[in-house]
């Protein structure tokens, strides 16, 4: 997740989609958060920023409803793995972040990194990736209050003092068209800023524009004079009589920086020989004879077939190659992804932009074939551009510096494909600032951004409506719109891959008659799914491989060992457990294995394996890596146990490690609650893949404590799917022979049932917990396998109450006692149960214990009793999650308006409220807010 002032106040996923804010003040809340990192900022003075005037009555109400929505926000999209966290600290709020996630600190980084450079050309770089994070005036879309608009105009100085100082590093560098080209544009938004006119004017004058120099300041001045009624000041006065003094054949005076100093020379004098740097290498005289006609390169292959989606990307290049001299632009991704179809087809569209010739090269860089040799490549651009074969220059050196001279005035783009690293790159850069370049590379080119100021432009997997349109191209329309939905697993189980979905399409198109459902439920078998994704010398694990063969021995070890993984997302710990080895060596091989584009990093020490790579790395190891498989496991067990602390504070662990689980080597932290549940609704795919692994490895020792330690999202979430789950996890501790486990997994599952409406199925397993937790010794498990039968058993009674009402509108006597019967068990299981969790000193299960208690008396009439239960259970709540809390207060505040004391009630009830909406719990808000409307009180948003 990626934060925006610098423009339109957003937050954004890495891929670049905005996050729905909501409204202008949600916005704004948000700015002033996002300008105020890792700070306390005041109630009164996010109110102060989000109204313009006096703010209404309710403005705190208000307030703490946008940050609730912000907090789950944040939750939705799991910001919390990022380490961004909204807490609360007293009467304020803190957004916590790190800090390279929000744009203008990274705009503040690089300006004042830029001004610690002594090199121009990096200082340039530098500058210009900053200045690229704007995009638009900063923090537009928020109210207009003082706070805000003041902080906007802070920004916004400090983006033109970055301006200023590009403006003065081309200077430096002697490029003064360049620099008079970045002040322009500013001079134009800026009229009467008068540094920045003087600078342009000495740029122009440096670049033998004089007369437009003079124009400028003659300009500037009128308007001075009309709008505000004084001459000009003393920097633009300096910077004219400059001008004036200036003598452009003679002068000799250096450059200076941009709003100050007298002129330099725009050229060397007519007919001088170039002077060359100290220490620089002269080039050599070009060969005798009259100089050859250039012609207009054309070296592109064809327009790619079948080309559809990446508007985004096309837009991205557009951008990238615009504006800056000579521009570089690199397309890099991972194999497969259509890096050099995207490349072409950009060409193509563009080809009108480059009169002087398109030039193209396959590097080799990741092929079979040994990597291009650079002389050669330059030998063959030279024959393109004209050079006869007899003329062609003898030496890498001297090839290179024909190239770049012969590419110095010309309109031209150079595609350089397949590129290996940069060091391979830089000799067939172009010399010309009309020029463009346009790389693609499975590697990320730090080195060519670094140097050469290139500009990513990140290709990643098509999203599903692409990748059926192009499998739409590639077999007709008509195929996929016969089945559309098995178009969408088909471009799901190809990863999004063009490679992958070509192949498939090529499949589909050449071998026996098959529908596009028939395909996937065969390419749904992850044993034979690589093998299904190969046409002849073409496939997925072709090219997974030839990146492989190239990375470093740490990177290729460490992707050996990734087989094991069951899920989409890796962690450096989870990688380090995998590997068997420091988390510090895992994390630096996930760096090298993200820089050749087999993982992409998500976040600090976050990465995401595409199913595709994974099975591919899977295939390395032939039959099943049972050590590996164990110490994944071992780590994931280690690492819910972990979660469920901090997902429940004050709660003992349902389970303890299996006999001979290996140490942790190193397990993530969690921070609360929040983080903690994000991290589980985020990893419930590779913890369901885990325990199908494990359990189809005989390791069910570890399956069912897989399952039962994911409760706390279970009771989170506990209407969403979780019954097969939970009957893998039964049927694993049935055959570990563990009566523990298996109370543990039938009261979980009994629970679940309930929940979904199932009473009949729900008692079968929860009247058989109870006594499998005795057998174990488990006191605190027969403890929560009593709460759960008694709370099942009482929803029992009432559906069948509800029943025998539509039936025969009146009770039968029979029924009715029976139903007494079951509510009198109920209460003596809640009794039970609170005894053995008090004995068992299990803290969590005593106040659950006194929850259903005051819940079962205030629906049987005894509120007196149930306020008691529900304050003891208070008493011990602070040292449990909020929702329990809020739970508890709830209750308490019922039972206390049953017994008349409607003040005390509204108090505890308007605190429970209040908790539930600080904490995002919407389920307590809503409880809160009905049980207050019921004593006539009114809440609002």
């Amino acid at each position: 997740m990626q934060f925006r002032v610098l423009g339109t106040v957003a937050a954004v996923t890495d891929h670049g989609d905005p996050l729905p804010l909501g409204p202008a003040k949600r916005h704004s809340l948000l700015a002033v958060l996002l300008l105020h990192p890792d700070t306390a900022v005041t109630v009164d003075r996010l109110t102060g920023a989000l109204w313009e005037e006096e703010p209404p009555r309710h403005s705190r109400t208000v307030l703490q409803g946008h940050v609730s929505r912000l907090r789950a926000l944040f939750t939705e999209y799991g910001a919390a793995t990022q380490g961004i966290e909204l807490v609360t600290q007293g009467p304020a709020y803190v957004l916590r972040l790190p800090g390279a996630v929000v744009d203008a600190h990274r705009f503040e980084e690089s300006l004042g990194a830029a001004r610690s450079l002594r090199e121009p050309g990096e200082a340039v770089s530098v500058l210009r990736d900053a200045l690229a994070l704007w995009r638009g005036p900063a923090l537009a879309g928020t109210v207009r209050s003082p706070l805000l608009e003041n902080a906007a105009h802070a920004l916004e100085e400090l983006r033109l003092a970055a301006v200023e100082e590009l403006a003065a590093a081309h200077e430096r560098l002697g490029e003064h068209g360049a620099a008079a080209a970045v002040l322009r544009a500013e001079v134009a938004a800026n009229p009467l800023r008068e540094p920045l006119i003087a600078g342009l004017m000495l740029a122009l004058g440096r670049a033998g524009r004089q007369s437009d120099a003079l124009d400028w300041f003659h300009r500037t001045r009128r308007l001075l004079a009309d709008q505000l009624g004084v001459g000009p000041g003393a920097v633009l006065t300096d910077a004219y009589t400059a001008l004036l003094r200036a003598d452009a054949a003679e002068a000799s005076v250096p450059s200076a920086p941009v709003v100050a100093g007298a002129m330099a020379p725009a050229v060397a004098g007519a007919g001088a020989p170039p002077v060359a740097a100290p220490g620089a290498a002269v080039p050599p005289d070009p060969p005798a004879g009259p100089a050859p006609a250039l012609a207009a390169a054309q070296l592109l292959p064809r327009r790619p077939r079948g080309f559809t989606g990446r508007e985004r990307e096309l837009a991205a290049l557009d951008r990238a190659t615009a504006g800056a001299p000579g521009p570089i632009a690199m397309i890099t991704g991972s194999a497969g992804v259509g890096k050099t179809a995207l490349s072409l087809h950009w060409a193509h569209l563009r080809h009108a932009d480059f009169p002087d010739g398109r030039l193209f090269v396959d590097l080799r860089g990741y092929s079979p074939a040994p990597a291009r040799d650079t002389a050669a490549v330059l030998r063959e651009f030279l024959l393109a551009l004209g050079v006869p074969a007899e003329g062609m220059p003898g030496t890498p050196e001297s090839l290179g510096a024909r190239y770049r001279e012969l590419t110095g005035h010309r309109r031209m783009l150079v595609v350089l494909d397949n590129a290996r690293d940069s060091a391979q790159v830089r000799p067939l850069l172009p010399g010309g600032e009309d020029c463009v370049t346009l790389i693609t590379s499975r590697d990320r080119l730090g080195g060519l951004v670094a140097s050469d100021a290139a500009r990513p432009v990140p290709l990643a997997a098509l999203p599903a409506a692409q990748s059926t349109a192009l499998l739409a191209a590639v077999l007709g329309p008509d195929l996929v719109a016969a089945e559309p939905e098995a178009a969408v697993r088909l471009a799901e189980l190809c990863d999004g891959l063009p490679l992958a979905l070509r192949v498939a399409a090529a499949r589909l198109a050449t071998g026996p008659h098959r529908g596009l459902a028939a395909f996937a439920g065969e390419l749904s078998d992850e044993h034979t799914r690589l093998d299904l994704l190969r046409v002849e010398d073409t496939g997925v694990a072709a090219a997974l491989g030839l990146t492989v063969r190239q990375l470093p021995e740490p990177a290729r070890l460490m992707f050996h060992r990734l087989g094991p993984h069951t899920g989409a997302t890796l962690d450096t710990c989870t990688a380090a457990a995998l590997a068997d080895c420091a988390p510090a060596q895992a994390a630096a091989a996930l760096d090298q294995l993200a820089a050749a584009q087999l993982v992409v990093e998500a976040g600090p020490h976050a990465y995401v394996l595409h199913d595709l790579v994974r099975l591919y790395a899977r295939s390395l190891t032939p039959g099943c890596d049972r050590d590996g498989l164990l110490r994944l496991l071992d780590h994931r067990l280690h690492t819910l146990l972990a979660a469920s602390a901090a997902a429940e504070p004050g709660g003992e662990p349902c389970c303890a490690l299996p006999p001979g689980a290996r140490p942790a080597v190193g397990i993530r932290t969690f921070d609360d609650r929040a983080g903690a549940l994000a991290w589980y609704s985020a990893e419930r795919d590779a913890l369901r893949g885990a325990v199908e692994a494990a359990a189809a490895a005989g390791l069910h020792d570890r399956a069912w404590r897989l399952v039962l330690l994911q409760w706390p999202l279970i009771v989170w979430q506990v209407r969403d799917g979780w019954v097969p789950l939970l009957e893998r996890g039964l049927a694993s501790a049935e055959l570990d022979g563990d009566p523990g486990g298996q109370s543990r997994a039938r009261a979980l599952l009994g629970w679940v049932l309930s929940e979904e409406g199932r009473p009949a199925e729900a008692l079968v397993q929860l009247e058989r917990a109870p006594e499998l937790a005795a057998l174990a010794g488990d006191t605190a498990g027969e403890a929560i396998a009593r709460i759960n039968l008694a709370v099942a058993l009482t929803r029992s009674g009432a559906a069948e109450r509800d029943g025998s009402r539509e039936r025969d509108g009146a009770h039968d006597r029979d029924g009715a006692a029976e139903q007494d019967g079951a509510r009198e068990r109920a209460r003596d299981l809640l009794v039970r149960a609170l005894a053995l969790a008090e004995r068992a000193g299990h803290t969590e299960t005593v106040t659950l214990a006194h929850q259903h208690l005051a819940h079962h008396l205030l629906a049987a009439g005894s509120p007196a009793e149930a306020a008691s239960h529900a304050a003891r259970g208070l008493a011990l709540a602070p040292r449990l999650a909020a929702p329990r809390r809020v739970a508890l207060r709830t209750l308490y505040g019922r039972a206390l308006a049953a017994t008349g004391r409607t003040g005390e009630a509204v108090r505890q009830l308007g605190d429970a409220l209040r908790e539930a909406r600080a904490h995002a719990y919407e389920e307590g808000e809503k409880a809160a807010s009905s049980a207050l409307a019921a004593l006539g009180v009114l809440t609002d948003r």
